[in-house]
């Protein structure tokens, strides 16, 4: 081997640039294992809430020694951003996929126009948009065009607007108006990533991720390590939309004069449970009610649509207070056209609004503002040039704002009138009153105010920081998340790495067994890989996630089967006589073009799921790629040095057998195609079978990453009955809610489309609660909503991991997928196509490769309710789908290569070389699919229960594949070519170039 030297130079520099950047994540692991038993010798697990009190002190003690330095090249605080970074399925946290609205965007750059043309477009586009991938803005634009008739875009009243001036004219074409807000909507959008990348700098976790995912409008946010995921919910879809406008008072006789006329009209106007009326039991928030005045009639004896739910009068500016639960009913009520009628000439635009609800609150306040036709606040949001939390007079947190110079005559006038009137003043942020002080001296002049409350010190930094970064350019929904509790990440982190350790402690033992001195060399090879692997993932800032765990132990397979196709060839070297020498140099020749084609299939598929996939997906992708480049180059060029080092010296001897392996597969003879009719048979039998149940039997079972919904996996103190919990979660949700065991007895998994349709925290909000109250009775005794939200209580009980999928982004995953296979599948005949020159090659492979797909989708149709795991198809099957393809490809690859090189030099004789070539390499065939099912069955096993489906699907895979590409791709290649090929071959054909494999 020519340039032994470079090679062990760059094999040494890339070795120490690798343990360089992994020290970081050792510095850091073990300062935090340092804080970890600092606080546990602090605080004994005695104390109630004592897990959040050793996260206090944990946090503090971190940032005490944050800046001191470690080793003399680093400190915590320099090496936390230089650490392996952790996805969230390892380290706990939350990721979400935000839409931002381009329907909000449009209606801002044409003013809120009341053009019917316009608005018509937008509702046939949101009708249109339930059912279309296309863009929403692409999708306005055709539906203005099918209904515009004589309208034109560039009117006053639609986009020559003056927020547009110098932007489009009067005198534009439609095209070219659709050309600015294109860019205009594009620059939105990039505006949005903008405001959201300061709010999450602003949020405190290390090595927070954000990505635009194209023109789609979509803005895709990881805060791995985040704990308050409420927090972080509210962070990231608050618009920051900032308002003062003065209210009622709470005794204006015409507004309350309206509340009795609409409990009035409200009695012909809904339905009305009588007996439930008759027999009202007073519950808490009843008592609470109870406390204020009320209207001297007396209305307890009669059936009130509205007074049973809401009552007048509050000990502020207020009108009236509710319980929270039935807030979204009264502002139904008060919104209906009928209701809204009822409004005296000077009320005609009231505007009401609920307050901001203090935590652990049951009641909720509501507001009657001052407003105008257009619905516009006295003051907006963006007078204010800063914001900073502070503290009141009392001490209590507060957020201090100062206003610009147009904000301050504002703000000098609202006061004045508000002191005038006797009116308060609501503070109002994302349609939400925060406070709603009243003025006792006059006009206030200086522009600056104060947002007060009963906040938390966290809540004033996290107002303080949306109002500085600024308001939204429209509303953010999250179509798509995934909540990870931190305990779930340790048992991940705990499982997939029990599960890696013990298949590289399998594979370093076979190679010894399987070869001698030679699988030492080999293991060395892998471990080299191993740290590469870990070094370029640093190095790359990628994200190692629990599939990317799996990935790279599929690699370790993968390394393997690349030194067993070298020393097989090796061995067949040495049989023919050749010196030691000769025979490394010839088989590690030999074997490096079945050795490229092996991994290139591998890493083409590999590519496709890095394109189409998302999250821990990629992260699966990411490390196969990494690990296909670092094992090519350990096989290839590490296990040759390590060879040719050895065999230097004249007295050593290197036979890469052992006593028990020696005369393993040697001598074999057996008529595979003979059989091919027997194996046609039997695989259109199984895949019939799996196509009727498919098609006509219980289908699959599909995750919410496919129809959306929302999933959560929840963890009790002891055993439970999923039958019994779905049956009074079906009450609560209605049908359609699914509740299964998953993993352990004390754990399940509840799957619910309720509200699928409906974003908004707020319905997060509502689920949780619903969850809490059904099943507190399961729970620990005093454990609170708070703990079971986060399922961070002291013995990890509660919601572990919740996951909510849109479906608009349910229907993107599902064709992405479709896309992923149909794209594998035809990358692969191509690049057949152009390796063997012969289209039969890549039928065979094709054939073969949707042989392996279909039946393992058919034993997850017949299967998938009896397993005692989770069996749903969403992305990591389909993930494990493309490695099956690629995996079935690569032994097809392997087999492919010997049959062309023995048909070169022996001819085709009616296929007994094809024969000789399928058995010539079963050696390394089974040896292969052994060693990587003994691999994959450790992370089946050990490597945690959200794996399990997943490596069942490669498991299967691997069976199949490895059968297919003996009696199926070779077959149907068989069949195909010998009616092209009727006498023995005295001359290598100019269609197959010689090469060796």
């Amino acid at each position: 081997m020519q340039n032994k030297g470079l090679i062990k130079l760059f094999a040494l520099l890339f070795g120490l640039v690798s343990i360089y950047q992994l020290s970081y994540t050792f510095v850091t692991s073990k300062i935090e294992n340092e804080a970890n038993t600092f606080a546990a010798s602090k605080i004994s697990d005695s104390e109630v809430g004592y897990v959040s009190k050793r996260e206090s002190l944990e946090a503090k003690y971190l940032d005490s020694i944050g800046d001191n330095s470690v080793l003399g090249y680093t400190s915590y605080n320099d090496a936390k951003k230089k650490e392996l970074n952790k996805g969230l399925d390892l380290k706990g946290g939350i990721n979400v996929t935000l839409q931002i609205s381009v329907k909000d965007i449009l209606k801002g750059l044409a003013n809120n126009t009341k053009n019917p043309v316009f608005n018509k477009a937008l509702a046939d586009a949101d009708l249109a948009s339930k059912s279309s991938n296309d863009n929403y803005v692409d999708l306005f634009f055709e539906a203005f065009d099918n209904i515009k008739g004589d309208t034109k875009l560039a009117t006053p009243d639609i986009f020559y607007t003056r927020s547009l001036e110098g932007d489009v004219n009067s005198n534009m074409t439609d095209d070219e108006v659709k050309q600015v807000i294109r860019r205009k909507i594009d620059e939105s959008i990039v505006s949005a990533f903008e405001v959201l990348r300061e709010r999450i700098d602003g949020f405190g976790v290390t090595q927070p991720n954000i990505q635009r995912e194209g023109t789609s409008g979509r803005i895709l946010v990881e805060l791995p390590g985040a704990r308050d995921i409420t927090r972080a919910q509210s962070l990231l879809s608050s618009t920051a939309q900032l308002e003062f406008w003065e209210t009622y008072r709470p005794d204006n006789q015409e507004l309350q004069g309206f509340f009795f006329q609409a409990n009035e009209a409200l009695k012909s106007l809904v339905a009305i449970d009588t007996a439930a009326a008759q027999v009202k039991q007073e519950s808490e928030i009843d008592s609470l009610l109870s406390d204020v005045a009320q209207d001297s009639l007396d209305l307890s004896k009669q059936v009130n649509p509205l007074f049973d739910k809401f009552q007048l009068g509050a000990p502020s500016y207020a009108v009236g207070i509710a319980a929270i639960k039935d807030s979204a009913t009264i502002g139904s009520y008060l919104r209906m056209k009928e209701i809204r009628r009822l409004l005296p000439a000077d009320l005609q635009f009231v505007k009401f609004v609920w307050e901001r609800p203090a935590e652990g609150s049951e009641i909720v306040e509501l507001y009657a503002l001052k407003s105008n036709r257009e619905m516009e606040p006295r003051i907006s949001g963006d007078v204010v040039s800063d914001a900073r939390d502070d503290f009141d007079l009392g001490g209590k947190p507060a957020v201090s704002m100062t206003m610009n110079t147009k904000g301050a005559k504002e703000w000098e006038k609202l006061t004045g009138d508000a002191y005038n009137n006797q009116t308060g003043i609501a503070i109002v942020l994302d349609n939400k009153v925060y406070t709603a002080p009243g003025v006792s001296s006059g006009p206030i002049s200086g522009g600056r105010s104060e947002i007060t409350g009963k906040f938390t010190v966290n809540e004033t930094k996290d107002i303080s920081n949306v109002l500085r970064a600024g308001k939204l350019p429209a509303s953010a929904e999250i179509i798509q998340s995934e909540i990870v509790g931190p305990s779930l990440g340790q048992e991940a982190i705990d499982s997939g790495f029990a599960s890696f350790l013990i298949a590289m402690l399998f594979v370093l033992l076979w190679m010894i067994f399987y070869y001698g001195k030679a699988g030492i060399f080999a293991d060395i090879a892998l471990m080299l890989n191993i740290l590469l692997i870990f070094g370029v993932l640093t190095s790359l800032g990628a994200v190692l996630t629990l599939p990317g765990i799996a990935g790279i132990v599929l690699t370790i397979g993968m390394s393997v089967d690349a030194n067993v196709l070298i020393f097989e060839r090796i061995k067949e070297e040495l049989a023919k006589g050749k010196g030691k020498s000769q025979a490394v140099a010839d088989g590690f020749s030999n074997a490096l073009s079945s050795i490229l084609d092996a991994n290139i299939t591998t890493g083409l598929t590999a590519i496709i799921l890095f394109v189409f996939g998302s999250g821990p997906i990629k992260g699966f992708a990411t490390t196969l790629l990494i690990g296909i480049i670092t094992s090519l180059f350990t096989a290839i060029f590490i296990t040759r040095l390590l060879v040719d080092w050895y065999l230097s010296g004249r007295t050593r001897r290197l036979d890469f057998t052992t006593s028990l392996t020696k005369n393993l597969f040697k001598n074999i003879n057996i008529d595979f195609l003979s059989k091919r009719k027997i194996a046609y048979i039997f695989s259109t039998t199984l895949v019939l079978i799996g196509l009727y149940s498919l098609f006509l039997g219980q289908g699959l079972q599909q995750g919410v990453d496919f129809v959306g919904g929302r999933t959560y996996q929840i963890r009790f103190e002891n055993e439970v009955n999923p039958s019994e919990i779905a049956s009074e979660l079906n009450t609560v949700f209605g049908s359609g809610t699914g509740v299964k065991t998953y993993g352990e007895a004390n754990q399940i998994k509840v799957t619910t489309p309720y509200k699928v349709d409906v974003e908004g925290i707020e319905v997060d909000n509502e689920i949780q609660d619903k969850l809490f109250t059904t099943l507190q009775k399961l729970l620990p005794d005093g454990m609170t909503k708070a703990d079971f939200i986060t399922g961070d209580g002291e013995n990890s009980i509660g919601i572990l991991q919740s996951v909510k999928v849109g479906p608009t982004i349910a229907d993107d995953i599902k064709n992405n997928a479709f896309l992923a296979i149909i794209g594998s599948l035809a990358v692969v005949f191509l690049y057949i196509l152009l390796r063997f020159r012969k289209w039969q090659f890549s039928l065979g492979a094709v054939v073969a490769v949707l042989h392996d797909v279909l039946i393992v989708l058919g034993i997850f149709s017949l299967f998938g309710k009896i397993m005692p795991f989770n069996m749903e198809i969403d992305q990591a099957f389909i993930a494990a789908i493309l490695t099956v393809i690629g995996y079935s490809l690569n032994d097809t690859v392997v087999v492919f290569d010997r049959i062309r090189e023995i048909i070169n030099e022996k001819g085709w004789k009616a296929g007994e070389n094809t024969n000789l070539a399928l058995n010539s390499t079963l050696g390394r065939t089974l040896n292969t699919s052994l060693t990587t099912l003994v691999v994959l069955l450790a992370i089946f096993i050990f490597g945690g229960e959200s794996l399990r489906g997943f490596m069942f699907a490669m498991i299967i895979g691997i069976v199949v594949g490895t059968y297919s590409s003996l009696f199926i791709a070779t077959p149907v290649m068989y069949d195909t070519l010998k009616k092209s090929v009727s006498s023995p071959v005295k001359e290598k054909p100019k269609s197959m170039a010689k090469a060796k494999a």
